[in-house]
């Protein structure tokens, strides 16, 4: 049984050499990657040899501890094509315990499995430094490879039950983008710590925690053995078995519950009513503002534009403090930080239309009624987001006299960007992803210009907020009558700024009608 599943997996990956060229240049570009990857790995470990035993310890457990989790966690967040899916084998009356065993063997067939034996081998040469720790090495060696392999198997099998459909799928990936968007600052921490003199600490503290967990410990052992501590080393090898034994129990537990269990199938959803377009007024700007909105509720590509409006304003504060700047300053940065990025995600929204564009040719729809249409969503968001979150930027400020310069501020630029991206998405439209695809798919087609557009779009809605940033400053530093004028001039730029760019988009949008149905019907 096991020879056959192990054939039958060497067949496929003999097979995915004969798809079309560039899937096939993929592939070998992957496989260089990886062996690329694992040569610098031999290298690296290798060389520990002959480093200090505990610094050692601290480089091979902590990167150890990061392989391990990756192999966790990268189908649980993503997904992955499983080939043999045990599901698969439902119709055979294989025994579970067999079948179980057969298709943990063949995930030892693979790019990441051979790329993690080569490295989890190499590891033996770091530790032959004592009879107890180079055994201990090659015993955490075969732990290393089950453990990432069974984790693999396990985390692939539950994604497959929890990302059987799209949508979920999109969540998954949006959900782990954010996670690795926050981990974001870690790198600007790490970059303020001298390496030189502190290093060494901050990675023995890590992989002090990191050595008792499931993630290092069969990393760790043979490192607590050459250090001289045997009876650590082994209470760290006994941590690893018993993981690993968890991990097979629950392969062998996701097998049994997987053959007796379809697959799961997308459940279509009914709607009844007019959902927006009851709530909205019936005019033109009024139906393109309900069908806005419900394309921002529903629709992952929109998901992943407003993804960065929450989470741009962690990354800034936290670099910024690391960077030294006070405290009671970078409370009143969020804010307008988001107020930007909520702008911004419209300024290629026709383009995500795609064929409902005819709609609003074929309806000779006013331009202004599109483009005002367009930016209800976002007004809808930003503008309680600014009365509300104002208040409390200024509570942590400490200050309550900036408060009608932040809402100048954040007004200016919320406003005041809508208004150009409704222009920039009349007339500088670049591809998107179409409508059903994956948001994180590439576009169909693709230019340099989209990333000079989406710059344009980004830094003219800083440029035009630049005046009233600039009397808030005054404010803080001479008193609240600048304040005030940084309303002034805020709210009136930014009302000023949308009504002509809703105006002047409106103006393209009539004079291109044509074109940009043939753009987002081509695209």
């Amino acid at each position: 049984m096991v020879a056959q599943l192990l054939g039958l997996k060497l067949r496929l990956l003999v097979n995915t050499f004969r798809r079309s060229p560039w899937q096939v240049f993929g592939i070998i570009v992957a496989l260089v990657y990886g062996m690329g990857t694992a040569l610098l790995a031999v290298v690296g470990l290798t060389a520990l040899r002959f480093v200090d035993v505990d610094l050692a310890g601290s480089i091979a457990v902590t990167v150890g501890a990061i392989i391990t989790l990756g192999f966790l966690l990268v189908p649980l967040a993503f997904g992955v094509d499983d080939t043999l899916d045990p599901r698969a084998f439902g119709l055979f009356g294989i025994p579970t315990t067999k079948l179980a065993t057969g298709l943990a063997v063949t995930a030892l067939v693979g790019v990441p499995a051979l790329v993690v034996t080569i490295v989890a081998v190499a590891q033996v040469v770091t530790w032959t430094r004592t009879p107890l720790s180079a055994f201990l090495a090659i015993l955490g060696a075969v732990l290393i490879v089950i453990t990432c392999t069974l984790g693999a198997r396990v985390t692939t099998s539950i994604a497959a039950f929890l990302l059987a459909t799209r949508r979920a799928r999109e969540i998954s990936a949006l959900v782990a983008l954010l996670v690795i968007v926050s981990l974001s600052p870690l790198l600007a921490i790490s970059l303020t710590i001298d390496w030189g003199t502190k290093g060494p600490e901050v990675l023995a503290a890590v992989a002090n925690v990191a050595g008792w967990t499931p993630l290092g410990a069969a990393w760790a052992a043979p490192a607590a053995a050459a250090a001289g501590h045997p009876g650590t080393a082994f209470l760290k090898l006994l941590i690893a078995l018993v993981f690993a034994g968890a991990l097979a129990l629950a392969w062998r537990a996701l097998v049994a519950k997987m053959l007796v269990t379809p697959q799961r199938i997308a459940r279509e959803r009914s709607y009844a009513g007019l959902g927006w377009f009851r709530r909205m007024p019936a005019t033109p700007a009024g139906a393109i503002a309900a069908r806005s909105i419900t394309y921002w509720i529903r629709d992952a590509r929109y998901h992943t534009s407003l993804l960065a409006v929450p989470v741009a304003p962690l990354v800034f504060v936290i670099v910024l403090a690391v960077a030294g700047v006070p405290w009671n300053i970078l409370a009143l940065l969020p804010l307008p930080v988001m107020c930007l990025f909520l702008s911004w995600s419209a300024h290629n929204d026709i383009a995500y239309d795609n064929s409902a564009m005819w709609l609003h040719i074929a309806s000779n729809v006013s331009g202004a009624a599109d483009r005002f249409g367009r930016v209800v969503p976002a007004l809808i968001i930003g503008i309680p987001l600014i009365l509300i979150g104002a208040p409390i930027s200024v509570a942590f400020y400490g200050d309550s006299s900036v408060l009608p310069s932040l809402y100048g501020v954040c007004a200016c630029i919320l406003l005041a960007g809508l208004g150009l991206s409704s222009v920039i998405s009349a007339r500088f439209p670049y591809p998107a992803v179409r409508p059903g695809d994956s948001p994180f798919a590439q576009p169909q087609a693709t230019g340099s210009a989209a990333g000079l557009i989406q710059s344009l779009a980004f830094f003219a809605a800083l440029l035009i907020t630049v005046p009233p940033a600039g009397l808030a400053a005054l404010g803080i530093l001479y008193g609240e009558h600048w304040a005030w004028g940084a309303f002034a001039l805020g709210i009136a730029l930014g009302v000023g700024g949308l009504v002509g760019g809703v105006a002047g988009g409106g103006a393209i949008f009539r004079r291109r009608g044509p074109e940009l149905l043939a753009f987002t019907l081509k695209n």
